[in-house]
């Protein structure tokens, strides 16, 4: 049986590994490509073709912007069509009312329910902010609610009374999402897409579903994602570098 802890590294490695491959996710006007790789990890790219014996994946429509494997680590390719009708945008849109909350209340909120939950706070963060940037009055045009954008039925499921307070509406949907990530074995970008579009949606098509909206929030939230890892990591090295650097007997 996996500890906790050990549930925590190995999400973790599968977050990063999602980090530094998910930007093959993108926002198509034509067909897509599923690609899945022999470790079982899918993506989606533009279109792909064989360099020097490598096979080179495009991120979107250009040549300039790529990533290249080996052959054998490719497993097989689907062309993705686009949905004859999109999926129904869920654009946060503000309420009479704006809730916005500071920085500092907001990231106290989402490390407690990023400890309770063994994920992320950037991971949790990236999530709001794609969701609502914030604002716990935000109302989105399918009716979904608050900072983590609750559907009525999904908050009543998760236990939460009010989507419109704060602190339950980041329980109940870091809960989802943690239920999700366990659902599909920390395959972040299945997580994501199921936040999004619902789960039925991600098992039907066995990954991110063709739906244009989905495509660009997974993409939004992992470049989200990545943008604050990088950050954070920026930051403990400078943290790190002027402690190295201040004199010993200051120390």
């Amino acid at each position: 049986m996996m500890s906790e802890l050990q549930r925590g590294q190995v999400r973790r490695r599968s977050l990063l590994l999602a980090v530094a491959v998910l930007l093959c996710v993108a926002v198509h006007a034509r067909a897509a490509e599923r690609v899945t790789l022999r470790h079982g990890f899918p993506l989606t790219c533009d279109h792909h073709a064989l360099m020097d014996g490598r096979i080179r994946l495009y991120l979107s429509a250009g040549e300039d912007n790529y990533i290249d494997f080996a052959q054998d680590e490719i497993a097989a390719f689907e062309t993705i069509p686009d949905p004859p009708v999109a999926a129904t945008p869920a654009t946060p849109q503000t309420s009479t009312r704006d809730s916005k909350l500071t920085t500092a209340d907001l990231h106290e909120m989402l490390a407690r329910a990023g400890t309770e939950h063994n994920l992320d706070v950037d991971l949790l963060a990236s999530v709001v902010k794609a969701e609502s940037d914030g604002n716990a009055r935000a109302v989105s045009r399918a009716g979904a609610r608050g900072l983590m954008q609750l559907m009525p039925g999904t908050a009543a499921d998760l236990g939460v009374q009010d989507s419109f307070q704060p602190e339950q509406n980041v329980r109940g949907g870091s809960a989802y999402l943690d239920a999700l990530l366990k659902r599909y074995d920390d395959n972040l970008t299945k997580a994501l897409a199921a936040y999004n579009a619902g789960p039925e949606a991600v098992d039907k098509y066995h990954g991110i579903p063709p739906y244009r909206e989905t495509r660009a929030y997974v993409a939004r939230v992992i470049h989200e994602f990545n943008r604050r890892v990088l950050a954070r990591e920026a930051e403990e090295k400078h943290a790190a570098s002027a402690r190295a650097a201040q004199p010993v007997a200051s120390r």
